[in-house]
């Protein structure tokens, strides 16, 4: 698994010109899943995820999580995410999952993270055409892999 995970002060998913999901303060985490992905890759990433200290302390120091502030979770899939742009100029998705074996994943990815953060997180739609906004805090941007764990 692949993530992208953005502090932000906002972010928005709209589907077919209307608002599916919103979020205030909290994180934008957009998922690429491919065949080789487990329960184990859910459990440690997600984990990862909630307990990432990117947020400021009274001090302006990165050191608090999005559990510690009570913040949000929004969950976009993104197979372009496993794009491989090794040879020529169109990208390769051939490492992303089909829908029959993301869409399950995915769906346990929705239920690990809202049972780590202790809440409901808002979702994007798999599969759809959507247009995902957002207000980048600081910017802060980490990227993880789950195959690649630095």
């Amino acid at each position: 698994m692949r993530a992208v995970i953005q502090r932000v002060s906002k972010a928005s998913v709209t589907i077919d010109g209307k608002v599916h999901s919103q979020t205030g303060d909290g994180l934008l985490v957009l998922l690429g899943i491919e065949d080789a992905d487990t329960d184990g890759d859910i459990e440690w990433l997600s984990g990862k995820i909630v307990n990432l200290r990117i947020f400021n302390d009274e001090n302006g120091v990165m050191n608090v999580s999005v559990i510690d502030k009570n913040g949000e979770i929004m969950l976009v899939s993104q197979f372009t995410l496993h794009a491989s742009t090794k040879k020529g100029n169109r990208p390769s998705y051939i490492k992303a999952s089909k829908p029959e074996i993301a869409i399950p994943l995915y769906e346990k990815m929705i239920h690990r993270l809202s049972a780590d953060l202790g809440k409901i997180i808002k979702t994007g739609e798999f599969g759809a055409d959507m247009k995902v906004e957002l207000l980048n805090d600081g910017p802060v941007t980490i990227v993880i892999d789950t195959k690649n764990k630095e």
